[in-house]
């Protein structure tokens, strides 16, 4: 049994989808953001970076002590490592995925966050303050790795050669915030983020995921499966 310190986010979105790609049995151990649960290590097993995902494999190949991995990207690659799929043995396929995955960790879900962020909170928390220099460059960073990405899959279905954790790992942030320009000047990244939601596994995460009660007030109620559907109104980045 593997279990997931859970939160709302599209980083721990990631984790969800692979634990369905992979059929690892898992749990959801949510953690509440509201008193902080995230920065205690002994109620997200140990774990001391204050940030979620965070998963505990209670049956580690090893045969050993239960595993604790955090960050998203290890864990993507634990996982798909634990179950011989998603990452291609060969060097040269390997490699194609980890450059995808750590292009996504080092920039588009950073970006993101922060795009996100002076978009919807920063409004929020200091209405008086003038945010459109960092909005205006957050933006403009966040379609360039749209950009990226557009060219990226002119000629192919996937980010490398079959469907991985690189897909995995981007999704979750393609999924949740569009350029200012909109999806519809992106049309293979549309294609691949339409192709990528019709996986049961992943339409299986999705539901579990807006089945979770978080222990504290979500401002997300009432969204159907996918935003670009219309569904996402008010999130929680982590």
């Amino acid at each position: 049994m593997i279990d997931l310190f859970y939160v709302n986010s599209p980083n721990v979105t990631k984790i969800l989808i692979a634990l369905e790609e992979t059929g690892f049995p898992y749990q959801l151990l949510p953690v509440d953001l509201s008193k902080g649960d995230h920065l205690k290590p002994e109620l997200v097993a140990g774990a001391v970076t204050g940030k979620l995902p965070v998963i505990r494999d209670n049956s580690p190949a090893d045969g050993g002590e239960a595993m604790v991995v955090f960050e998203s990207g290890a864990i993507l690659q634990y996982l798909a490592e634990k179950s011989a799929t998603l990452l291609p043995t060969d060097m040269r396929s390997r490699m194609e995925v980890m450059q995808w995955l750590f292009w996504q960790v080092g920039g588009l879900g950073p970006i993101g966050g922060q795009t996100w962020h002076f978009f919807k909170f920063a409004p929020l928390i200091a209405p008086n303050t003038d945010n459109t220099y960092a909005y205006n460059r957050y933006f403009h960073m966040f379609s360039a790795l749209w950009q990226v990405m557009e060219k990226r899959l002119q000629d192919r279905d996937y980010l490398a050669q079959s469907y991985s954790i690189a897909d995995i790992a981007c999704f979750p942030w393609i999924a949740y915030l569009e350029p200012e320009e909109g999806a519809a000047s992106y049309p293979n990244v549309s294609r691949w983020r339409d192709s990528i939601s019709e996986r049961p596994a992943v339409r299986r995460a999705y539901e579990k995921r807006a089945s979770v009660n978080e222990g504290y007030d979500r401002n997300e109620q009432g969204m159907t499966l996918f935003p670009w559907e219309g569904l996402m109104k008010n999130v929680i980045v982590v």
